[in-house]
């Protein structure tokens, strides 16, 4: 059986201890800290099929070994990076290769784009920009590994490592422009966040369930806030990270800390709107009016934006690691841990079209193509798909 990993890090100096927590395989975060309600994987029901998923084109790419390497998307092509450091430029309508490079290290955080550059980081905390020629444009060191992709705008390429720290590196030459860093509690999930990127802030969770607002120029703090407070007895369950990227909207922000809540708040000053207590290490995508999820459990949910109300709730992908959500027209589609991508009714949440890709799990959330999806496979398997 095949087992999704939550790593947690002990911070003492630069030394780190880590713990491997199951989720979505033999055992769920909910029963590590000691709620026994069953262990297995929900088997998968079925159904009425409503629609279809239809495979565009696939490629592959390299093993993304235990990243989340995810795919970057630009107006011309699409870049994907292996675990092993293989860099690959691909046609957007037709998959094949444009170009593929090696790039000497081992890929721990990528890929990114902006400013004309393709940005990938390594276990060193190296970062590396290549123009979308495939040549290496600049590399520096961070203060640590890369865990997410680099993104870049307004001159600017921003970098969060693996300690916590975000650096603002110029595009231009890859040389520090601004860092910023705060304390972390004495455990902390090692996770894969980043950053959100829009109209010059960066937006980004933390250890602890704290939320900043970042100036992009020159990493002055806009507004902090507290998305979730640690409650709990031990260490383990006073764990409270936003281990996923806040969503933004042109007025709202919206975040969501494992093992505490969701929240929502006004963009531009911080102000709170509202919250709840739902837990994710997952991730959120927010659409129009409606916030959509899964959480720490496997349960695929939409919220309403304006007052986190539920609209509907699918507990039928249990403890299968369900991706983030991507809502593409009529459908909401979710991969999880055994290569299957689901696409399930925005209306009700109910199935309405299923496909298994390669076998291996999926564990980035969808993305948007040309009308369909870009979904990605840990061993690798890129494809285009749409739904009908």
């Amino acid at each position: 059986m095949k087992l999704a990993h939550l790593p947690l890090r002990r911070c003492s100096g630069h030394a780190l201890l880590f713990v491997l927590l199951a989720l979505g395989g033999c055992s769920t975060v909910k029963d590590w800290f000691g709620k026994k309600d069953g262990t297995e994987p929900a088997k998968l029901v079925e159904f009425g099929e409503k629609a279809r998923f239809e495979v565009r084109w696939q490629t592959d790419i390299g093993d993304l070994g235990a990243n989340f390497l995810q795919p970057a998307l630009t107006k011309n092509a699409i870049y994907g990076v292996s675990a092993k450091g293989t860099l690959t430029r691909l046609d957007r309508v037709t998959g094949k290769p444009v170009w593929r490079i090696e790039s000497g290290m081992s890929v721990s955080g990528g890929v990114g784009s902006g400013e004309g550059l393709v940005l990938i980081g390594s276990d060193k905390g190296e970062v590396l920009a290549y123009g979308e020629d495939g040549k290496l444009r600049w590399k520096n060191r961070v203060s640590s590994e890369v865990l997410s992709a680099p993104q870049a705008a307004d001159g600017v390429v921003i970098v969060r490592s693996g300690d916590g720290r975000i650096a603002g590196l110029n595009a231009a030459d890859g040389k520090r422009m601004w860092l910023y860093e705060r304390g972390t509690p004495a455990l902390v999930v090692r996770s894969h966040a980043g950053v959100t990127l829009q109209r010059g802030v960066a937006f980004a969770g933390f250890a602890g369930g704290k939320l900043a607002a970042l100036n992009i120029k020159d990493g002055s703090v806009l507004w902090e806030t507290s998305v979730s407070q640690p409650r709990g007895n031990t260490e383990l369950e006073r764990i409270s990270d936003i281990t996923s990227n806040p969503v933004v909207d042109d007025d709202q922000v919206c975040a969501i800390a494992f093992q505490g809540r969701v929240a929502c708040y006004e963009a531009a000053q911080g102000s709170p709107l509202w919250n709840r207590n739902i837990s994710s290490d997952k991730g959120m995508m927010v659409l129009r009016k409606y916030l959509y999820l899964s959480d720490a459990n496997g349960s695929v949910m939409a919220l309403d934006k304006t007052s986190g109300s539920t609209v509907w709730k699918n507990e039928q992908l249990l403890r299968r690691d369900a991706t983030a959500p991507y809502a593409l027209g009529n459908h909401v589609v979710v991969g999880d841990y055994e290569g299957y991508l689901h696409g399930l009714n925005r209306e009700d949440g109910g199935f309405a079209a299923r496909i298994k890709l390669d076998g291996s799990g999926i564990k980035t959330a969808p993305v948007g193509l040309d009308d369909g999806l870009l979904v990605l496979t840990r061993g690798g398997g890129l494809y285009s798909l749409s739904i009908r």
